[in-house]
């Protein structure tokens, strides 16, 4: 059974787009998942990559044209400059880890309504009622939101350390138990081919 590490940010527009497949390749092939929310912009210090609102105008533009061409590509909804970008993602990841823990819910739904919220529903993921409804939605409980502060803290920070390790420097990014890597909702079907032994 082939085991995938999911690493991403709630507030990654890219992780936003690749919806539910991820989760659908994991059933097709029988393949586990971890899910690793991380802070994306400590990762990119860590990496070499640089913020958005710091990158190069030639980039600034590209991912203007790029992010709605994918929105349309897999019929998803996406405001490319929405109301709460970036916020604290800390809460939404918090949830996400003592969700994973706590078990008994849709954890793929949770970490797309928190995506949803974000990049087509004008929705602050840090704020604690946004929080608890995703929570309740995914069928978690919604005091988990504050029960699993300590943990979900300690988690997140490693996480990023396990990030670095494992080479990781974006989001989302598979890493999958064979010692391959797919960086980009964009490489989700190469996933799917390497998990068939094909790639």
């Amino acid at each position: 059974m082939a085991h995938i590490d999911y690493y991403f940010a709630t507030l990654s527009p890219y992780a936003y787009l690749a919806g539910d497949r991820l989760e659908r390749l994991a059933e097709k092939h029988n393949a586990t998942i971890t899910y690793k929310p991380l802070d994306i912009l400590a990762l990119f210090a860590r990496t070499g990559g640089t913020p958005p609102k710091d990158r190069h105008i030639s980039r600034q533009e590209w991912r203007a044209q790029e992010l709605p061409r994918q929105a349309r590509k897999v019929g998803m909804p996406l405001n490319l400059k929405p109301a709460h970008w970036p916020t604290n993602a800390a809460p939404s990841s918090y949830a996400i880890i003592a969700a994973q823990n706590a078990g008994g819910g849709d954890l793929g739904l949770l970490c797309r309504l928190f995506l949803t919220a974000v990049w087509a529903e004008e929705r602050d993921i840090a704020e604690d009622a946004v929080v608890r409804e995703c929570l309740e939605r995914a069928g978690f409980d919604p005091a988990l939101a504050d029960s699993g502060l300590l943990s979900g803290a300690e988690t997140y920070a490693q996480n990023l350390e396990d990030a670095v390790k494992a080479n990781v420097f974006g989001s989302p990014f598979y890493v999958i138990d064979t010692g391959q890597s797919f960086w980009g909702q964009d490489r989700l079907d190469d996933v799917d081919l390497h998990l068939s032994g094909e790639l």
